[in-house]
């Protein structure tokens, strides 16, 4: 993600098959208390910013999400289909939902008691779910989806636009239109089918299907088979330019540029697949059969997101913000987060990745920025927290997670050399592809890699507070 809030001043200078590992299975197992009929799915995953997010009990293997939306009045209609597998006995279970109405719900198409709390929807089946079985959760609902405040006071979610809505959903905001288990733990397959008025283009994740216009309404069928984490989805609304075509590779490729925001749009879109040719190098083969960009006009938002396969931008991005949300393909959408307090792992290497795009088309290099950061004094905002515990969710997306976390990168290629270096980002994207890392497993990483003992870099740099002594 990107931000003026949450992204750092660099000085003045002008960024398939769904598995779930053994480790997350577990996470996601989270029992309640025991009862006569089974057990209760835990309300959340125990994330330690964000407890509530995710549910315990069941993993999802599949989302199937068909929408309906009028900008004109903000009203949305929705169906969710969602296929899950039980991780224990369950004689109740949650979803994240807030601020809309549930107007149906069944499991395995029997009738389920439900009801509200906060932001949990609790859902009791009419039989008890036997641990590891496969079941199937449909939820009808309606209302005017809004967005949630985070804990920075930035808005993510379902967020009106002056021609539909711009959907980023970091770190909270998924549940803002769609029932779902909202933590990067539980990361799955999704179908959407998205009906808008006729003029209006409906943007979602993965490969667009087909669309087919009736009745003074168009329906747009798009499929994301890669596994995504909830907050990643989008079904951003609004009137589009729409750009089509395939990369050498196969990639398909679509662009949404709202016009007024197509003439700034233009050229920095057309690197998309130097882009993402040149972090294939680097990094290993790009995840996805998709690529794209949506180029909204939301002044008001603040900020662009990695939506998974296609990032989505509030105005016109710059080339660094583009290789930013393009190097998150990588790092945060394919290796995912297990906790938000890991959030560096995402924030510090798309950081990171933009320096070395300029380091390597032309620009300063990437110690140049990192002496440029260095000088800065010890009471700058850039030190006020190590990127490795921010300490709560106001700061996830704060200075310190992005530039420090790329300084501690650079901190890290200079103690192992360039080759050792890029042999890390590498494994690191391919081991855990399509899954989930941890700051400690990327530690083990590295020292694996470089035969090195590196405690000493990684405490100075991720867990020390104030400026290090030394660069």
């Amino acid at each position: 993600m990107t931000h003026p809030r949450r992204r750092p001043v660099l000085l003045d200078r002008r960024a398939v098959a769904v598995t779930v590992p053994v480790a997350v299975a577990a996470l996601l197992t989270m029992a309640g208390p025991a009862t006569a009929a089974g057990s209760v799915g835990a309300p959340g995953v125990g994330d330690p910013y964000f407890p509530l997010a995710g549910n315990g009990g069941y993993h999802v293997s599949h989302y199937g999400l068909t929408l309906r939306y009028d900008p004109g009045t903000g009203h949305l209609d929705g169906k969710a289909v969602i296929t899950a597998r039980a991780t224990q006995g369950l004689s109740r279970f949650d979803l994240d939902l807030t601020g809309l109405k549930v107007t149906g719900l069944t499991v395995d198409h029997l009738e389920a008691a439900h009801r509200r709390d906060g932001q949990e929807l609790v859902v009791t089946p009419a039989r008890p779910l036997r641990k590891g079985q496969h079941f199937r959760v449909t939820v009808t609902y309606s209302g005017k989806p809004g967005p949630v405040t985070d804990p920075d006071g930035s808005l993510d979610g379902w967020i009106p636009t002056d021609d539909g809505a711009f959907v980023a959903g970091e770190p909270q905001g998924a549940m803002t239109w769609f029932p779902a288990s909202n933590h990067p733990l539980d990361k799955s397959a999704y179908d959407f089918t998205v009906t808008v008025p006729e003029g209006r283009t409906a943007v979602a994740n993965g490969v667009l299907l087909g669309q087919r216009t009736k009745d003074g309404r168009t329906t747009f069928r798009w499929r994301q088979t890669e596994p995504m984490a909830a907050y990643l989805a989008t079904a951003t609304v609004g009137k589009f330019q729409v750009k089509q075509y395939t990369t050498r590779d196969g990639t398909k490729v679509y662009d949404a540029v709202d016009p007024r925001e197509a003439t700034a749009a233009a050229p920095v879109l057309k690197k998309l697949p130097s882009v993402l040719e040149w972090g294939s190098r680097l990094f290993g083969p790009y995840p996805y059969r998709a690529a794209g960009s949506i180029v909204d006009h939301a002044p008001d938002v603040g900020y662009a997101l990695e939506t998974q396969t296609r990032p989505v931008y509030d105005r016109a991005p710059d080339v660094s913000t583009l290789v930013h949300e393009s190097a998150h393909q990588w790092f945060g959408d394919s290796v995912s987060l297990t906790s938000w307090k890991d959030i560096w792992l995402n924030e510090g290497f798309a950081t990171y990745a933009e320096w070395l795009y300029a380091e390597q088309h032309g620009g300063e290099s990437a110690q140049q920025t990192f002496d440029a950061l260095y000088a800065t004094p010890a009471d700058d905002p850039l030190w006020e927290f190590p990127p490795g515990d921010p300490g709560s969710g106001a700061n996830i997306f704060a200075t310190p997670v992005y530039a420090r976390g790329a300084m501690t990168l650079q901190v890290l290629r200079n103690a192992v050399g360039d080759r050792v270096f890029s042999r890390v980002l590498r494994a690191w994207a391919d081991e855990h592809r399509y899954g989930h890392g941890t700051t400690a497993q990327f530690e083990r990483l590295a020292e694996r890699e470089s035969g090195k003992d590196l405690t000493a870099l990684f405490r100075t740099w991720l867990y020390t507070p104030g400026k290090p002594a030394t660069p």
